[in-house]
């Protein structure tokens, strides 16, 4: 029998009780089947109908699945093949993020609605929980989109814009350990006991105050020391080292988001070129 080769699987390695399951261009039936994880994603390509539980749905490009732990399903393409992304998360860590963000317990968790998603910011904020769990973000940096995603999913509204936090709180502090440890591997649990406040509420407070959650505060504080390095005169690897990037190609990378050019073709405009010796001399 042929190997399929249309399914890919990661277990992510910054959240490791979540899997992310990516299907190109794939020609897969599947049998009625539940999962104990919560499992939602996107389609990215083709058509599928889609049954969850005794709701039948015809879905594309675009359009967002939710399933519950337990929930029995299938999904078969229509005609030729599909392509989707898909995330697995576990169902006790969901009801603790569940819990944070909607400051209630007394529960395990708290279902899906509706089996499909026609929300865009809902959608969008899939997108970014997918693409920095398969690009190996910061533990910071997915945390804060998975928050995201679970306050969109829920239709919460933002804590940031429900309660004003003064300055003088002590998110203060979390923004200078972040400025003083720049080079740090900062953790969302950290920083919010640093502030006495629960995870959710550090991230809506630190965005009302500052612009920026807290994993991109830290990226741009990073950026803008990287253009000063450069421009005195820094070996790009010393500079991704110092500011606690992973390895050079993600300096460069993350540079390029921000400034649209590589950090060897900004520093060239500020450095001299070494000048070639005539001939003969």
């Amino acid at each position: 029998m042929k190997k399929d080769q249309s399914a890919s699987f990661k277990q992510s390695t910054v959240l490791p009780w979540i899997e992310l399951r990516v299907a190109n261009q794939s020609r897969a039936c599947y049998e009625s089947h539940s999962h104990d994880e919560f499992s939602f994603g996107m389609i990215e390509q083709g058509q599928s109908d889609y049954q969850n539980r005794r709701n039948i749905h015809r879905i594309g490009r675009g359009d967002m699945v939710t399933i519950n732990p337990g929930d029995v399903h299938s999904c078969n393409p229509e005609k030729g093949t599909w392509s989707y992304n898909m995330l697995f998360v576990d169902t006790a860590k969901m009801g603790e993020v569940q819990q944070d963000v909607l400051q209630q317990w007394g529960w395990d968790y708290v279902p899906f609605d509706h089996d499909l998603v026609y929300n865009p910011d809902t959608s969008l904020k899939f997108q970014s929980l997918f693409h920095a769990l398969r690009d190996d973000a910061s533990q910071l940096a997915c945390h804060a989109a998975l928050y995201d995603f679970v306050a969109s999913c829920w239709g919460i509204i933002p804590l940031a814009s429900k309660t004003a936090v003064s300055p003088c709180h002590d998110i203060n502090r979390v923004r200078e350990k972040i400025l003083d440890e720049i080079d740090g591997a900062h953790q969302l649990n950290d920083l919010a006991n640093e502030a006495g406040m629960s995870r959710y509420q550090l991230l809506r407070a630190f965005k009302n105050e500052y612009g920026l959650p807290p994993y991109a505060f830290l990226m741009d504080e990073k950026i803008k020391r990287a253009k000063r390095m450069l421009k005195a005169g820094q070996a790009i690897s010393d500079v991704a080292l110092q500011l606690g990037f992973s390895d050079q190609a993600h300096f460069q990378r993350q540079f390029k988001k921000k400034l649209a050019v590589t950090p060897k073709y900004y520093q060239s405009h500020f450095t001299p070129s070494p000048q070639k010796n005539p001939i003969g001399k």
